[in-house]
């Protein structure tokens, strides 16, 4: 596995001047025909025989984290391609996989995962974007927004309302970007993902386009959300990692009152600090994706203390790296200015720091 880190490295270190030529807010495909040809969404997409087999938590974390370390472009194509993928990937009908996959795989075109809506973030389950049965599928009516690769996307898993009872009555649907009724715009954000809201004004969906079975997409959503929240912390943990690298360049260089910044107690026992908490974290993020592919039974506990943990610390990490930068940090354009812009999302997109404290003291209590 640190074979497949060291790679990622060295991949990420070539994709920067791809990510650039990209428009920021839209996809890039060719950053993600990249990722594909560098054999990193290869990683993701494993061929076995004839058909595609789910990756590893722990490939996923390890590939995350050796992206943002360098180029957190290439990380948030890779992840956002990943996360609208595994729904069709796990649970799509045959012909699904077979016309979505192999395109995904190859970085030909995005995907998007559509669950959160105007009125539903944290408490996803609550979701009132409405799938009606009629003669061969649904009708599909209701918005989505801070979609991935929104509206950009050619198929989005899409996660709708067709019972009302709770998160049982939730199902899970495979529906192409340029389908009859389905609109999109985009939303700008502090920093420039492909990211947006959908609407959907009576959509049809064939019954084929189901991923999984009717009123159990939550399950679909769950297992999806539950693979890949470790790696949201190892996303994290390269962006604090590379925050800690350059304030310890910067401080073992810069001059202050005659003598270099690292020699400052109150400067060095910060970055002492940040390394401890960063390995810490890193050793919870691989805790528990092992704990995941290990199949120990219910492990969201330890995904939540992961992510947790990780998201927060690298938040904390850029602070520090920027407070000892001083004000050039902040200087658009900076890496550092641009860390700050990025480590900031991670404590909210699949779920919210004050969510994963709720998931570790409710299995506290059980």
């Amino acid at each position: 596995m640190t074979d497949l880190m060291a790679r990622t490295e060295e991949v990420a270190r070539k994709l920067p001047p791809v990510a650039e030529a990209g428009e920021p807010g839209r996809v890039n495909l060719p950053l993600l025909g990249a990722l594909a040809a560098e054999g990193l969404l290869g990683e993701i997409f494993r061929r076995a025989g004839a058909r595609y087999a789910p990756t590893s938590a722990m490939a996923l974390c390890l590939i995350r984290e050796g992206l943002a370390r360098h180029c957190t472009e290439a990380e948030t194509a890779f992840a956002l391609q990943g996360l609208g993928a595994y729904p069709i990937l796990l649970a799509g009908q045959p012909a699904v996989v077979r016309e979505w996959i192999p395109r995904i795989a190859a970085g030909e075109v995005a995907v998007g995962f559509a669950l959160t809506e105007p009125g539903a973030g944290s408490d996803a389950a609550s979701l009132a974007l409405s799938a009606v049965p009629v003669q061969g599928g649904f009708r599909l009516s209701g918005e989505k927004a801070f979609i991935s690769n929104a509206p950009d996307a050619a198929v989005y898993s899409v996660f709708a309302r067709t019972s009302d009872n709770g998160s049982r009555g939730i199902t899970a649907f495979a529906v192409p970007g340029d389908v009859d009724g389905l609109t999109g715009t985009r939303q700008t954000l502090v920093s420039p993902h492909p990211i947006g809201r959908l609407r959907f004004e009576d959509v049809f969906v064939p019954a084929t386009a189901v991923l999984g079975d009717v009123d159990a997409g939550w399950k679909v959503a769950m297992r999806t959300l539950d693979m890949f929240r470790p790696s949201v912390g190892a996303f994290a943990l390269g962006m604090g990692q590379a925050a800690l690298d350059a304030a310890v360049a910067y401080t073992a260089d810069r001059q202050a009152f005659g003598r270099p910044l690292r020699e400052f107690q109150a400067v060095s026992h910060q970055l002492a600090d940040v390394a401890t908490r960063l390995h810490a974290a890193r050793l919870l993020v691989h805790d528990a994706a092992a704990a995941y592919d290990a199949g120990t039974g219910r492990t969201g506990h330890l995904s939540a203390m992961a992510k947790l943990f990780a998201t927060e610390t690298a938040q904390a990490a850029v602070d520090v790296a920027i407070q000892v930068h001083g004000a050039r940090a902040l200087e658009q354009g900076h890496l550092l200015e641009h860390l700050y812009r990025e480590v900031r999302a991670p404590r909210i997109y699949e779920g919210a720091s004050e969510i994963q404290r709720e998931i570790i003291a409710r299995h506290l209590y059980r």
